[in-house]
């Protein structure tokens, strides 16, 4: 059922040995991180330490607050093992931790804390077997960080929030001001926080979590009641993620590895790729006169490109249909949706379809087979409310009928779900590019990808290759404020890379692609989700970042920068004794990112192991590499 390497499962049963009376430890296998419970008065607190320093101190743990709690007994136990995703940023997945079991009274009920103390991060969950009534369980966990840390949070479709001093934390209206996972923190300039939460998809009866700030601990918290009637409690993994460099957040392992295993029994029709999309596309007018719309013709467009370039599917959005009541969707007259299913099954690409929920409730039991009898490979839900036991129901349902699903406007993070259900390919957790027919900056793209895209794979709908025509007007569905779409067309190839997701939705005009044939071939060559490695080689906040996938022997790399400048990229990362050609798409002199977005240049060199490459980009700007090994 799931893909799986060597397992080797080593497991120590023992009391845990303690430093005083009331405390217990656990640490990472490598030993630098540290988990201290103390347990003085009744109340289980926990401090965090990395190479020997604290770095979350004193901070009450507890699934029934305002109970006092007691250790009953503990156990340890070391698992290392290696798993394959059915698709991902790597191939390959140690998941290497010590588990420490807490066994605990809650003045008469028994729970569980299980904590798993990885060499990058610590992960928590409780169980309890018989939950009491009008006991109100519920998932309470501190932060105690230094009034000196920075915090960056999501904000929906809007700029990610920060930096936000922890000593401001006490001025804000709570009630206002909720901070989103995954909640980022700046610890010190050597140290970078992530606080989520994995596996809410095992979780029933819990909400995601948002976090607050308690004016009288001083202390950042999250607090997630248990709604349910069930007897069986089982709490989401909440995580904290450990790394010296921000980029290192992105690809730390641990939201997959705390996750359930692939519940799919044969995943082998799960395919990441790429995916044309019709939205923002509607009124673009083509060189020979046509104009895109909802029609027949230019579905037949689309499918034509996506054959000749090897793009696997093409998203028919919103407007395929007029009306939705129980048991029945009515067909729009503009489009004949039959004849442009098959012509997209003889010319070998796959179809995914738009559902708004807001026009009417056709009812997922029927919505899903439904799809599937239109001869679609997927969905894309719309407007489906961030609600956590719908979204959990409509990725089973989806699974069970052969479909992708594709959440979009604001919806459930759901970490770790890639490994659980696959099918579950992406998520417009962030603000997709012109959404709500706004535009957003280059600033506003590097917090996203520094700050939602912790939480796993995002849709955001980068790849606009006509950049003055967006900016001119000349689309129905473009940004409202002309001009506001800052960019370089080198960036928004660069963009497809950077962001991580099993379906890469390229928002253009075959027609804007076609015109830059030799530019588009750094996203027709990618091989979307199929890594095998994946490396974050430069990032800060608000200023840059380059990322670095391979797929067998060929490496992609793309560099965004916000005010431009030159980032120093080592190809240390490549084979010895090996040369590889290299491919660079780039910024030139005369590109500008507000009055000559789509300048751009492409060069071919010869390169090897060990060299360093000068990616120099203008403000806004950015740089693609693809580099692959001379067979000889």
């Amino acid at each position: 059922m799931k893909n799986k390497l060597f397992v080797i499962t080593f497991v120590i049963i023992a009391l845990m040995s303690c430093t005083k009376e009331s405390e217990i430890e656990g640490s990472s296998p490598n030993g630098d991180v540290q988990i201290v419970l103390d347990n003085k008065d009744g109340h289980l607190k926990y401090t965090l330490i990395k190479n020997e320093k604290g770095v979350v101190l004193n901070s009450s743990i507890s699934i029934f607050q305002g109970m006092k709690v007691e250790i009953v007994d503990t156990k340890t136990k070391q698992v290392n093992k290696t798993w394959n995703p059915v698709w991902g940023q790597f191939s390959e997945i140690q998941d290497y931790y010590n588990e420490l079991e807490v066994s605990l009274n809650y003045e008469g009920i028994p729970a569980k804390l299980y904590i798993r103390t990885y060499n990058k991060g610590v992960a928590f969950r409780f169980t309890v077997l018989d939950v009491k009534k009008n006991t109100n369980p519920s998932f309470y966990i501190e932060y105690g960080l230094p009034n000196t840390s920075f915090l960056y949070s999501p904000a929906g479709e809007g700029q990610p929030v920060g930096p936000l001093a922890m000593g401001d934390l006490r001025t804000l209206d709570s009630k206002k001001n909720h901070l989103k996972m995954p909640l980022l923190v700046e610890y010190d300039s050597n140290n970078f926080l992530s606080f989520l939460e994995s596996d809410l998809v095992s979780a029933p009866g819990f909400n995601v979590i948002e976090f607050n700030f308690y004016k009288h601990s001083n202390k950042l918290v999250s607090k997630n009641k248990f709604l349910s009637e069930e007897k069986n409690l089982v709490t989401p993994w909440r995580i904290i993620l450990l790394e010296d460099n921000i980029g290192d957040l992105l690809t730390n392992t641990v939201p997959l590895n705390v996750a359930a295993p692939n519940q799919i029994e044969n995943p082998s029709w799960i395919k990441p790729g790429k995916t044309l999309w019709d939205w923002r596309v509607h009124g673009y007018q083509a060189e020979d006169g046509f104009t895109y719309s909802i029609d027949n013709e230019s579905y037949f467009r689309f499918i034509d490109f996506a054959s000749e370039n090897n793009i696997e599917y093409f998203l028919i959005d919103d407007a395929w249909y007029t009306d939705v009541k129980p048991g029945h969707i009515e067909m729009s007259k503009k489009l004949d949706l039959e004849k442009v299913t098959k012509y997209a099954q003889e010319n070998g690409v796959s179809l995914l379809l738009y559902y708004d929920r807001r026009q009417g409730n056709y009812g997922d039991e029927a919505l899903f087979p439904y799809y599937k009898s239109l001869g679609m490979k997927g969905i894309k839900y719309g407007f489906m409310g961030a609600k956590v036991p719908f979204t959990r129901e409509a990725i089973r349902l989806s699974a069970e009928n052969n479909l992708l699903i594709d959440f979009h406007d604001g919806p459930v993070p759901m970490t770790g779900i890639s490994r659980t259900y696959p099918n579950a390919i992406t998520k417009e957790f962030c603000h997709a590019q012109q959404d709500s027919r706004r535009a957003f900056t280059p600033k506003t793209f590097i917090r996203m990808a520094l700050i939602n895209a912790i939480q796993g794979p995002l849709d955001m709908n980068n790849g606009i290759f006509d950049i003055t025509g967006v900016n001119a007007g000349k689309r129905e569905k473009g940004p409202k404020k002309l001009n506001s779409l800052i960019t370089t067309v080198t960036a928004e190839a660069a963009r497809t890379l950077i962001i991580f997701s099993g379906l890469v939705c390229i928002p253009d005009a075959p027609e804007a692609y076609a015109a830059k044939q030799d530019l588009f071939e750094f996203i027709k060559q990618m091989p979307v989700g199929k890594w095998d490695e994946t490396k974050i080689l430069h990032a800060k906040m608000d200023a840059y970042i380059s990322t670095a996938r391979r797929h067998g022997e060929e490496w992609f790399i793309g560099s965004v920068h916000n005010d431009g400048g030159t980032l120093d990229i080592s190809l240390d990362f490549l084979k010895e004794n090996q040369n590889y050609s290299i491919t660079y798409y780039e910024d030139t002199e005369a590109t500008d990112s507000k009055t000559n977005p789509e300048a751009y240049q492409v060069r071919t060199a010869i390169v090897k192991k060990g060299d360093i490459i000068k990616a120099k980009m203008v403000a806004g700007g950015g740089h693609c590499m693809w580099i692959r090994p001379i067979k000889l």
